[in-house]
């Protein structure tokens, strides 16, 4: 650690309960990606495919 670094005024466990909830990054290839403009596409885009999957197989998941 470098002298000039200065945590006086840092706060020990700031993040430590959102890092006990867990992340899940995935990483979409190249192609995929640039078909989605943000998180949102995305997460909307695999709701349907859910809700599609749901309705063809008669179960609930």
């Amino acid at each position: 650690m470098r002298d000039h670094y200065d945590f006086s005024k840092g706060v020990r466990g700031k993040y430590t309960e959102r890092y006990k909830e867990g992340n899940n990054i995935v990483l979409l290839d190249p192609d995929v990606a640039k078909e989605f403009p943000d998180a949102a596409a995305v997460n909307d885009a695999l709701r349907q495919y859910l809700q599609e999957k749901k309705r063809s197989s008669g179960k609930a998941t």
